[in-house]
């Protein structure tokens, strides 16, 4: 992975070269990461004008790091009580000789771009942009084989739920036990607050659970993900628990199972992102869905749960091969409950047999 850490810094040393900054500062955790090989609490790297560096306050294996350094990287940890890595590399750069400095301004706070300023009152500032978060929106073979262990872990999680009781258990509950299964399984942890919403809760986006007990007759719908190496997945489901589902209930997850089918479709390199999420939304409007459907259709996953591409209505750009989103669409009625159905897939021209989906939980409208 050496190589690999090194060639993404090489690409990003170019991109700061190219707009006049002799160096650069990274500054948000999972771009550290990505070009480094962890993320140690509050560290940042340092793209030199002589040499790179990882700053830290404390050692790179610590228990707040993630993943392991680069060997190739030096990495200086700040003595004594620490101080702010940022400030410090600022520094640094001014010993180097270089009197421009690119940084992270979306990530970088008010407070730390003053004291940088303090220290290197003659650096030139420039703004670094998404230009990490851009690189990271395409994987590598290395990245997807991770998002696919992930997702086999939380499969695996969902189905072991599935055959236990759930009558008269809290979506709290259900949660946190769904949540001791991806680690039991082998998963860093939860990719995010896993969400299980029962009754009339159920297709909720992002909803938190509550002490609310799963009844005969309701939607339970579930959204989980786990994390492995630092990448992360996601897997939405739809049931029903207790006897056959009522017509009203069929209805409602055969339009969303459309929907999302459509979606997944529509995946293909070179396909606008508006499109993708057009294809799902199309379906849902043609029934009269309309008022109260999600913002999106789905996101980029990786290194953080919602990363680029965002599949949007307004959404500008298109698709690439190897780049891995979601699709998930939902309808909530309120009152009444909902349906949301999520995988997460990896773009694939169609001659490599087009998407991949890595969540393979069955999308049939079970009953629990």
């Amino acid at each position: 992975m050496s190589e690999v850490y090194a060639a993404r810094r090489a690409r990003l040393r170019e991109r700061c070269n190219a707009g006049g900054s002799a160096a650069a500062l990274v500054s948000r955790p999972a771009n550290v990461r990505y070009l480094a090989g962890t993320a140690p609490r509050d560290a940042v790297l340092l793209l030199g004008r002589t040499e790179d560096l990882l700053v830290c306050v404390g050692p790179p294996g610590d228990r707040h790091a993630q993943g392991r350094p680069d060997e190739a990287l030096r990495v200086q940890t700040l003595p004594g009580s620490g101080g702010d890595p940022a400030v410090a590399a600022a520094g640094l750069v001014v010993t180097q000789g270089a009197d421009s400095l690119a940084v992270e301004e979306h990530h970088l706070t008010v407070a730390r771009h003053r004291a940088i300023r303090s220290v290197a009152p003659r650096l030139r500032l420039a703004d670094l942009g998404g230009a990490v978060e851009q690189f990271r929106v395409v994987k590598d073979e290395e990245e997807i084989s991770c998002l696919r262990i992930g997702a086999e872990i939380a499969d695996q999680a969902l189905g072991e739920l599935l055959e236990s009781i759930l009558v008269g258990r809290t979506e709290r509950h259900l949660a946190l036990e769904l949540e001791r299964r991806l680690v039991d399984h082998g998963a860093d942890g939860p990719a995010f607050p896993t969400s299980v919403a029962t009754g009339p809760n159920a297709g909720r986006r992002c909803h938190r659970p509550t002490d609310r007990r799963v009844e005969e007759g309701d939607f339970l719908s579930v959204c989980l993900g786990a994390t492995y190496r630092g990448y992360r997945c996601e897997i939405g489901r739809t049931f029903v628990i207790g006897t056959s589902p009522a017509d009203w209930q069929i209805e409602l997850y055969d339009l969303v199972f459309a929907a999302q089918r459509a979606g997944r479709e529509s995946l293909a390199p070179g396909a606008a992102c508006r499109d993708v999420d057009r294809a799902a939304r199309q379906v849902l409007g043609s029934a009269g869905y309309t008022e109260g459907l999600p913002a999106l259709t789905g996101h980029g996953v990786g290194l953080e749960i919602d990363e680029d591409p965002q599949l949007s209505p307004a959404a500008m750009g298109k698709l690439d091969a190897c780049v891995p989103v979601t699709v998930e669409p939902g309808v909530h009625l309120p009152g009444r409950g909902g349906v949301r159905i999520d995988d997460t897939l990896v773009v694939r021209p169609e001659a490599d047999g087009g998407p991949e989906l890595l969540t393979i939980t069955t999308k049939e409208l079970l009953a629990l």
